[in-house]
């Protein structure tokens, strides 16, 4: 949710790093965009829209600054303008700031600095920030001495990076859950919000913890613990992923690349983990706390949107083979709610980017009461696999798409792993099991195979203006998620539903003009969806199915079938969802909508 990118350095071009980095974050904002470059002195530059429409402010001469920061912005105090847009700056225009989060105490904040001469040009939280440095700056002997000081003040989630036009040597950091990672070059540092803007420039990186801010210049990197008023020695990572992988390629969007990736995606997620020729699942990532986890009676998941319909996925699988109570609880509800917890209980934390701020607050809640803590996470050192005691990694490479597709598959991916590791091989899925696991990738090729016949049915369907998405047991969440999805990108009303509560309320809405995308599947209750499609087609409802290759009877009750390739239902939902994502991104583009930037969203929100 919204994107820094920051260059300080005596080699290279700051101007040019900074523009190519916020086009790579676009995704987690597209509201405005903005810059400041520095040399002798400060020059912003900021415009509503895409980042393209900020380039054509800049000046021509892109070789002579010696440091940069910059900002897309995803709205959240005051709408999209260029007075809304970052750098915000303080009166003189020597203090440049930009910043994610929400500072919640910013009213107070700006009382106090309003009755202290302040003035304000823009309704966000984030312009008290330069105002407050600028305060203490009165009576600090040096700029970091005052950054330090004003970061203190705030309350709230933060990534902030700043800089001070008579310091252009220096950008200044802070961080309070909201990510920023330090990226290490020649003679030159790199500032992001995401690592995915450092990639193409340097894979050496260094992770701001919260409660930390930083000092960066060309050759130096000085952390300080704000809580302990002490520096911080930290040796740098070396990221793992390819930068072309945040490239297009030959596809139009990332979201249908995304989805096209699926068949590596659960490759990825299950080598060197899942061995059926020994019977056997290795999750390295748990291995540290393997004599904890053979106490574990009950386990809580949090997560939001799309990981929260993985997790409910994953509550079925791990109840029905490792025989363990789940419960699953949305991240933003469970930090507020009062509920007894044993130290016989495991949280478990799914989210894509690892710095979803719901989910770290849930952590965050916990952190007293003694129980163990497991994640979930795509992105290797973000603030959640930091946070847990233990977790796996879904390796399913930079997602870039708004709207998540191959998060969604390497997470349920891994809640299988995770249910078999648990189960000790105590059920007679167990091996069935492991084996339709590592077949997988090839029934997911065989549904992308279909995506042209999916791409007509979309087509036709595409001007519709509500949907309902049914399906049950381990399908059920399926619905949910795939309801998500087609109102994510292509703006139509879709409720996802249990098809066994049809009957209790959603069966009012059925008309002819209110089509139903029905997941009938083999299963123990096919019949039962069967049931629920014969109700939709009494009352005149349109109804795609999803069925399993071979059932010819649903052909005379549905109006359109996709056929999906016979696997066990436990591990259904990730031939499903490829097929639902399918749908939604072929509706959303015959509507020619933005299905990478969806309106109103952004990729990872964090912020509460």
């Amino acid at each position: 949710m919204c994107g820094i990118v920051g260059y300080v350095g005596k080699t290279g071009n700051a101007q040019k790093f900074v523009i190519d980095g916020l086009e790579s974050l676009e995704y987690r904002g597209y509201d405005s965009a903005g810059i400041v470059l520095l040399n002798e002195s400060a020059h912003l530059y900021k415009q509503v829209g895409r980042v393209e429409s900020l380039k054509s402010l800049l000046p021509g001469n892109k070789s002579s600054y010696t440091a940069a920061i910059g900002h897309t912005r995803w709205a959240t105090h005051g709408v999209p303008s260029t007075d809304n847009a970052h750098p915000h700056s303080n009166k003189d225009n020597t203090i440049f700031v930009v910043h994610n989060g929400i500072v919640e105490n910013y009213e107070e904040l700006k009382s106090f600095l309003i009755s202290k001469g302040y003035r304000f040009a823009s309704q966000t939280d984030s312009e008290v920030i330069p105002h407050l440095i600028d305060w203490h700056l009165k009576t600090k002997k040096s700029f970091n001495l005052a950054f330090r000081e004003a970061i203190k003040e705030l309350r709230g989630a933060y990534a902030i990076a700043a800089v001070y036009s008579l310091d252009t040597e220096n950008i200044y950091l802070a961080k309070l859950s909201s990510p920023l990672v330090i990226g290490k070059g020649d003679n030159t540092h790199f500032i992001a919000s995401d690592a995915n803007a450092l990639l193409a420039k340097t894979k050496k990186v260094i992770y701001l913890d919260d409660f930390e801010t930083a000092v960066v210049s060309a050759t130096s990197v000085k952390i300080f613990d704000q809580q302990k008023a002490i520096e911080v020695q930290r040796q740098h990572e070396v990221l793992q992923h390819d930068s072309q992988l945040t490239e297009l390629g030959e596809y139009d969007h990332f979201m249908i690349k995304e989805i096209h990736e699926a068949p590596q995606t659960i490759q990825s997620a299950i080598r060197g983990r899942v061995r059926s020729e020994s019977s056997t699942v290795k999750l390295g990532g748990l291995d540290t706390v393997i004599d904890q986890l053979r106490f574990i009676d009950r386990i809580v998941i949090v997560a939001c949107g799309t990981s929260y319909y993985a997790g409910l996925v994953g509550e079925y699988l791990i109840e029905e083979i490792a025989g363990i109570p789940v419960e699953v609880q949305l991240a933003s509800e469970f930090k507020y709610r009062k509920e007894p917890f044993s130290r016989s209980t495991a949280l478990l934390a799914i989210s894509q980017s690892g710095e979803t701020a719901d989910t770290i607050a849930a952590l965050k809640k916990v952190e007293s009461f003694g129980v163990l803590t497991l994640g979930i996470v795509n992105a290797v050192g973000s603030t959640i696999a930091r946070m847990t005691d233990a977790g796996v990694y879904c390796h399913a490479g930079p997602e870039l798409s708004v709207a998540s597709t191959k998060a969604f598959i390497a997470q349920v991916t891994i809640l299988t792993e995770i249910a078999l590791h648990l189960s000790d091989g105590n059920t007679k899925l167990y091996k069935p099991l492991l084996k339709s696991l590592e077949e997988l990738p090839d029934l997911a090729k065989k549904v992308l195979d279909q995506e042209e016949s999916i791409k007509t049915l979309a087509k036709k369907y595409a001007d519709n203006r509500d949907f309902l998405f049914i399906g049950r047991a381990h399908n059920y969440p399926s619905a949910l998620e795939g309801a998500l999805k087609l109102k994510e990108v292509s703006y139509i009303h879709a409720e996802g539903y249990a098809a066994g509560e049809l009957k209790h309320g959603p069966l009012a809405l059925i008309d002819k003009q209110f089509p139903s995308f029905v997941i009938a599947t083999n299963s123990k209750l096919l019949d039962k969806t069967m049931s629920s499609i014969e109700e939709i087609k009494a009352r005149s409802g349109p109804i795609i199915a999803l069925a399993t290759k071979g059932n010819t009877k649903i052909k005379r009750l549905a109006d359109d079938v996709i056929y999906l390739p016979d696997t066990l239902e436990p591990l259904q939902p990730l031939l499903v969802a490829i097929a639902t994502q399918l749908f939604a991104y072929h509706v959303a583009t015959h509507k020619g909508l933005d299905v990478d930037k969806p309106r109103n969203l952004a990729k990872s929100v964090t912020v509460e």
